[in-house]
């Protein structure tokens, strides 16, 4: 079966056809037949983007003033005789779509009802600046696609298996059952993907592994894994705690801020923004939140570059650490994000010095590894395993739907199931 994964933002909708059934999922041979995105919704040179087996990439500048006319194009573009995958719009047959915050009330995946969209709103307030882009692109979709079947993934979901001890904050509980100000992670799906990844590297059940997962990229989180279940990670309440990332500070001394405010004389907004867009890597370098930027400016000898590069890997080497306490134990560390695939200088300072649990950096394999490729950087017989595995959210929404429809609608006919279920 074909479904269509759709990730929608304030001004964006990517998009990716993945051909997939229980069985290819069960063989790992699930694929992406077509991706791309439409980018600056709402302006005059809004801009689409395809990229297809067996065709050139395509792209188009053109009008696209909201998102069901962006989901629109995508149709047409998508069963265009020359540039698409599709004959027609009826081989979609199911849409699965990424939803960024599902509080307490989503610990799995979900079919599309009238009830699981009530819920959905009630959880608009955790995310204001996410979820009603997500609905927004819900909604438009399921306009043009009514016949078919929609399934909401959340980025939260994976961790709403965490304990107590490592979700509730040390503030007044009445703040965590009144409001829900509670840790709840982000980047599940990816955590989720590569941790089962790392298992099929290892050929080990994942249930008794200890991974600690390193999604690294302008936005960074790390995951205690144990058993396949997540028991802690980096993210809050928001996505702003944890590692220092691209332009977010992470952890950070709460009474900072109202002393900054103060002195600095900041509205609540320009506080917000100092700590969301003017901070970390690049608020330290003063050069970039992009990686390769830093990276050349230690080259040419940067000192703030430097400080940012070594704050940066110091606070993901410490929270290994600090996991590996956690769960007691730790069998493989897993790289993965724009970050974490793509510069092994990260990955050879961060592990650096921590033989003492077993890693043993292969410098050859951390380097020559080739882009896009998962493998192991860890000497052979290393106690502890180092993997880079890049991560493939839009599967996991996909094999997700599949999967969902397959429990949910005993009328749905799934792909290499014996009989509807």
């Amino acid at each position: 079966m074909k479904v269509l994964v759709l990730n929608c933002g304030s001004s964006s909708v990517k998009f990716q056809v993945i051909e997939t059934s229980m069985e290819m999922i069960n063989a790992d041979q699930d694929r992406a037949i077509a991706r791309g995105a439409v980018e600056k919704i709402g302006l005059s040179d809004s801009r689409l983007t395809l990229q297809a087996e067996d065709r050139k990439p395509y792209q188009e500048i053109s009008e696209i003033l909201e998102h069901r006319a962006a989901v629109e194009r995508v149709l047409k573009v998508l069963t265009h005789p020359e540039h698409g995958v599709l004959s027609r719009v009826e081989e979609i047959e199911a849409v699965g779509h990424r939803m960024v915050h599902g509080g307490e009330k989503f610990a799995s995946s979900e079919l599309v009802t009238p009830e699981v969209e009530a819920k959905m709103e009630e959880c608009v307030v955790l995310a204001p600046l996410h979820n009603p882009h997500n609905i927004r692109g819900l909604n438009a979709a399921r306009a043009l696609l009514p016949e078919v079947p929609h399934v909401a993934v959340f980025d939260t979901a994976f961790h709403q298996s965490m304990p107590p001890r490592a979700f509730v904050y040390g503030i007044p509980y009445q703040l965590y059952t009144r409001h829900g100000v509670r840790r709840y992670g982000f980047h599940g799906t990816s955590h989720r993907y590569v941790s089962i990844r790392a298992a099929h590297l290892l050929a080990r059940p994942i249930e008794e592994l200890k991974i600690v997962t390193c999604h690294l990229g302008n936005g960074s989180s790390m995951a205690a894994i144990s058993g396949g279940r997540s028991v802690d990670t980096t993210m809050g309440f928001t996505p702003l705690e944890g590692l220092l990332m691209g332009t977010r500070c992470g952890d950070i001394d709460p009474a900072i801020l109202p002393w900054v405010q103060t002195m600095e004389e900041l509205t609540l907004a320009q506080l917000n923004a100092m700590l969301n867009k003017h901070s970390g890597v690049y608020g330290v370098s003063g050069v970039s939140s992009d990686m390769r930027d830093l990276e050349a400016a230690c080259e040419q000898g940067n000192e703030r570059a430097q400080l940012a590069f070594d704050i940066f890997c110091y606070r993901i080497t410490k929270y290994i650490g600090a996991y590996a306490a956690a769960m007691g134990g730790l069998d493989v560390v897993v790289f993965t994000g724009g970050v974490g695939e793509n510069s092994p200088l990260v990955r050879k300072q961060v592990v650096s010095g921590m033989e003492f649990l077993g890693i043993e950096l292969d410098g050859e394999a951390n380097q020559v590894l080739p882009r896009g490729h998962e493998g192991l950087i860890t000497k052979p017989g290393a106690r502890t395993a180092v993997a880079v595995i890049p991560t493939n959210e839009e599967r996991v929404i996909a094999r997700d739907t599949v999967r969902v429809l397959a429990g949910a609608m005993p009328s749905f006919r799934v792909p290499g199931n014996d009989a509807p279920r």
